[in-house]
């Protein structure tokens, strides 16, 4: 017969907090991560609500952390339960699947979406994701869309963005303007000032409130087929 501890282990409550602090990802970055409330999985591990994860919510999850779906909750006849070969599970284990946003950050005249709940993953090293300093749960994926930052970024490219909270240093950022999102240098001018910089010669500067403006992250990887 089991000791109340061992059944406990197995609850998939216990199991994402334990794999939460052993990596130390917090939960409120780790919800962001499956387009959820910042206080979801602190929801669901505290007080028991939701029930269970989503099936799309525990996959993501499971390869973020590199375990498979059972851990999580995942039910007996789950494809990803069981089955999967120790070489596959080994390959798995080393990448984090950063999630895939279903909108644009706009290198042109802005972008909107009604949705920021994840579509996709893209594998990234654990490895290299820790020699670059990088929170695999403040990541995400999004689309460039236009020109205006070219040739740095180009229409189609895929940008990692990251959303770790950080004072504001000249660089490429994803700025949130009202439901718009654009991908600008971003420097600060003068006191409560903006500027939204294009790296095509064709635009100019764009000067905001920084009150108005929403830095949600700093470019730091770009990708785009040749």
């Amino acid at each position: 017969m089991k000791k109340p501890q061992e059944i406990a282990d197995f609850d998939p409550r216990v199991r994402l907090l334990a794999l939460s602090q052993e990596r130390g990802a917090s939960l409120s970055g780790l919800s962001d991560l499956i387009g959820r409330n910042a206080s979801y999985l602190q929801q669901f591990i505290r007080k028991g609500s939701p029930r269970k994860l989503e099936e799309q919510d525990r996959r993501t999850l499971a390869q973020f952390f590199g375990v498979e779906e059972g851990e999580l909750g995942a039910p007996d006849d789950s494809p990803n339960r069981s089955g999967e070969s120790n070489g596959a599970r080994t390959r798995r284990t080393g990448y984090a699947a950063i999630p895939r946003l279903p909108l644009g950050a706009s290198a042109g005249p802005g972008a909107t979406s009604d949705s920021e709940r994840p579509y996709d993953t893209l594998g990234f090293s654990q490895l290299w994701l820790r020699e670059q300093g990088f929170d695999p749960a403040m990541l995400s994926a999004i689309e460039v869309k236009g020109d205006s930052m070219e040739p740095l970024l180009r229409d189609g490219d895929e940008i990692l963005v990251d959303r770790t909270p950080r004072a504001l240093r000249d660089g490429i950022h994803v700025v949130r303007l009202g439901d718009t999102l654009l991908v600008k240098r971003v420097q600060a001018v003068g006191a409560e000032r903006l500027s939204l910089i294009s790296q095509n010669d064709a635009y100019a500067a764009i000067e905001v409130d920084a009150r108005e403006a929403e830095i949600v992250g700093r470019v730091v990887w770009k990708g785009g087929r040749l």
